[in-house]
């Protein structure tokens, strides 16, 4: 039976999925990691003639994705993971988003998603955010209900105080939020360069968007 808390979660992530089909987005939920793992092996798998194929998939960094199983079971299905911690030199990283860019599709988790819809993501280089926005025939949004927020104002709060200090300080960046815990407003060492709100997708369907009902990720 299903905890007080499980009923919530999956009450609140039903409109949250009916206000992202409002975005043209398409909104899933499971319950738990491993049922999001299945869900992400049926999307990819999907075609519109109903029919199985591989896929290149690539991906940002995302905590979600690394923690979780996700990569694994992409590669356990049989698809071309683009695996971007093997390209290193200057020239490897330019095929590296030339073949992001192509990819057919592209993983990431959000930092923020609002009850209405809405995805909130900061970065520092712009590469994640960048392929959300274009590129990458589809996009699958990975993202735990503990990134669910009011507004898109609670969403930027979200990020600069809960998610942005502790990758701060994995990554070993010198700023504020890594000492004291909460936004600096910095301009030094940051990973705050790119603020993005997804309002809506242009293409019908492109993003889709799988709740987990569990915390996942910063």
């Amino acid at each position: 039976m299903a905890s007080p808390k499980e009923k919530f979660y999956e009450v609140q992530a039903a409109g949250i999925i009916k206000n992202l089909s409002k975005r043209k987005m398409e909104g899933f939920y499971c319950a738990n990691v491993e049922e999001a793992k299945k869900k992400l092996c049926e999307l990819l798998a999907h075609t519109e003639e109903g029919q199985s194929e591989k896929k290149s998939v690539a991906y940002g960094g995302s905590m979600t994705l690394d923690e979780n199983g996700f990569k694994d079971a992409v590669k356990a299905a049989g698809h071309e993971l683009i695996v971007r911690e093997d390209y290193k030199t200057a020239e490897e990283i330019k095929e590296l988003k030339a073949k992001t860019v192509n990819a057919d599709a592209f993983l990431m988790s959000t930092n923020a998603i609002t009850l209405d819809g809405e995805l909130i993501n900061i970065d520092g280089r712009g590469n994640r955010v960048s392929f959300l926005i274009y590129g990458p025939e589809s996009v699958i949004v990975i993202a735990g209900m503990n990134k669910v927020v009011t507004n898109v104002e609670d969403g930027l709060r979200r990020v600069r105080n809960t998610a942005t200090p502790p990758n701060c300080i994995r990554l070993d960046c010198k700023t504020p939020c890594a000492v004291t815990g909460k936004c600096g407003e910095c301009f030094g060492d940051s990973i705050c360069c790119q603020f993005v709100v997804t309002r809506m997708s242009r293409v019908p369907g492109r993003i889709k968007v799988i709740l987990v009902g569990e915390e996942l990720g910063y």
